[in-house]
């Protein structure tokens, strides 16, 4: 079972910018598509990007602004997040891109943006 964990989020003024992380315990999801996914309160958690080998997906409320990436030497996933919004307050996790691939969920990390 892999475990994950998610760091880097914070409290930021709208406009501005965090860099999250996401370290996957071995190997298993070395060379795997993975994503980030996010959950407001009182919504469901929806995903907000992929990575893999055949490249980056993101949701349409955020391209532009947030940049995917993965060190599979490091088994280390990571989410370049400018120009933030309000509505991007969530708690943000990260897991595999393909849902019959997924592990438990981590505790995640908090993002809040003010206005």
């Amino acid at each position: 079972q892999v475990q994950l964990k998610e760091s880097g989020g914070g409290l930021v003024q709208a406009g501005g910018s965090l860099r999250l992380s996401c370290e996957a315990s071995g190997n298993a999801y070395r060379f795997s598509g993975m994503g980030w996914y996010r959950q407001a309160p009182g919504k469901q958690r929806e995903l907000v990007a992929t990575v893999s080998p055949a490249g980056t997906y993101y949701i349409d409320s955020v391209k532009g602004r947030f940049t995917a990436s993965k060190d599979n030497e490091k088994n280390m996933v990571y989410l370049q997040m400018n120009g933030l919004k309000p509505e991007d307050t969530a708690l943000y996790y990260c897991n595999a891109a393909q849902r019959s691939l997924w592990s438990s969920w981590g505790q995640g990390t908090q993002v809040t943006v003010s206005s």
